[in-house]
């Protein structure tokens, strides 16, 4: 025995993988030529103006960065980090509503002429369970603010340089509830012509894969029994909710590379002695298409279904507790007049295919992404190393990089919403594009 490892810990996970993307990301955004939009976009002057007035909002916006991030609050009980974003906009004499569409925690405000078309600028800022700002949602609500004050600012110096009208949308709960599909089925995004916002991560890019997801709670209801007298009496609902969770992992041979699936166990029964009456297992389906999720959602649903064939059990099968999230996407228009903007700030936004993309997640900025036009880019607020949802992205989220990320990304925010409000010739790209690709769906009974 003495040449086993020590058992008492686990095993540290093997960074082989981690570093060879590294490796190649590091190769691919060598090759990766710059930016360039065939569109002009908003003048010179008005870009100059927006860095103006965030030079001028930048103590405040640092302390909204910092408040938030301590707030910490979690979905829906976002209370007190939408009172510090109602402040600061009622210092510059914005009117802000709040509790909008049917979530007490939602944020709005307006500027610009109420004429031409109107683009909506989003901020998050819930915080994870636990661990906080580990996603960086402090960051987001920051930038959104920050690019919503310059845009305004703008618009009360010259009011035709705004042409159009500028929303700023605070948007709760994306972790793990999809608050703005909430928000979407009580009208939030009817009339919007485009929605943009950005997030942090370890690096800058301008648009890569987000997965769509949604969550599976089977509940396998068996007959209980003694275990060791009359085991033959009873009906196992562990048993049934090991065949699934076996089964979900032979399911992820026969499933495209980019899907994922991940499950746990939640109730599994109380004493060894008794044939388990009642076992749950959640699952979170996650895909690169929508095409492919409602496929895969079908296949994991098959499984779930029989292991309570093999056993004996009854089941019960219950989609999306909060609303699916579909995967996001992005406006390649809209996206390059963001990374050309970026350019300006000195950083240099990685195309899509430079990140390797299996380390791809899930927001619910997809389901706004196939009603209107949108882009959810990326700028670099930790090490590349350091990975959302952790305790590490938590600390990189008030550090001077985040504070630096937050006014480079309100900048890129503002100059590529006033593009899409002063060039007509983006504007009908934008909308052309977006019939291109598919088009407005119904997001809400995608999966009915």
């Amino acid at each position: 025995m003495s040449g086993f490892r020590d058992l008492n810990h686990p095993t540290a996970p093997d960074e082989s993988y981690l570093d060879q993307m590294a490796h190649q990301t590091r190769i691919r955004a060598e090759a990766a030529a710059d930016w360039d939009s065939d569109f002009a976009g908003a003048p010179e002057t008005s870009r100059t103006g927006i860095a103006a007035g965030l030079d001028a909002a930048q103590s405040e916006l640092t302390d909204l960065l910092h408040t938030i991030h301590t707030l910490a609050e979690t979905a829906f009980v976002e209370f007190e980090s939408v009172a510090a974003i109602a402040s600061v906009l009622d210092k510059h004499g914005i009117d802000v509503e709040t509790g909008l569409y049917g979530v007490e925690t939602t944020l709005r405000a307006t500027t610009g002429s109420g004429q031409g078309r109107t683009i909506a600028i989003l901020a998050e800022y819930d915080a994870l369970p636990e661990i906080g700002h580990a996603c960086g949602h402090n960051i987001i609500a920051t930038a959104g603010v920050g690019a919503f004050l310059a845009l305004h600012a703008l618009y009360e110096k010259d009011p035709e340089a705004v042409p159009g009208t500028v929303v700023l949308l605070g948007t709760p709960a994306e972790e793990g509830h999809s608050g703005k599909e909430v928000m979407a089925r009580a009208g939030a995004f009817d009339g919007l012509d485009a929605a943009i916002m950005v997030h942090g991560y370890g690096y800058d890019c301008a648009d890569q894969v987000w997965l769509g997801r949604r969550l599976l709670t089977v509940t396998y209801s068996g007959i209980a029994a003694h275990a060791s007298a009359q085991p033959f009496m009873g009906r196992n609902a562990l048993d049934a909710a090991n065949l699934f969770y076996q089964g979900l992992g032979l399911l992820r041979q026969q499933m495209p590379p980019i899907s994922r699936l991940h499950a746990v166990i939640t109730d599994g029964g109380t004493r060894p002695s008794i044939i388990t009456e009642a076992a749950t297992v959640q699952c979170y389906v996650r895909s690169k298409f929508p095409e492919t999720l409602k496929e895969l959602s079908d296949r994991v649903e098959d499984a779930a279904q029989g292991a309570a064939l093999m056993t004996g059990t009854g089941v019960d099968v219950a989609w999306d507790e909060h609303p699916p999230s579909l995967p996001v996407r992005a406006n390649s228009a809209l996206t390059r007049r963001w990374a050309e903007h970026e350019q300006a700030r000195g950083r240099s936004p990685l195309p899509r295919g430079v990140l390797d993309e299996s380390i791809a997640a899930s927001t619910d900025f997809g389901n706004v992404s196939y009603r209107i036009p949108g882009i959810h880019p990326l700028i670099k607020t930790a090490d590349a190393e350091v990975a959302l949802h952790t305790r590490e992205f938590a600390e990189a989220a008030k550090t001077p990089a985040a504070e630096s990320a937050a006014s480079d990304a309100a900048y890129g925010l503002a100059c590529t919403a006033l593009d899409f409000l002063v060039d007509d010739d983006l504007a009908a790209e934008v909308a052309e594009e977006f019939a291109r690709d598919g088009g407005a769906i119904d997001v809400e009974n995608y999966f009915a």
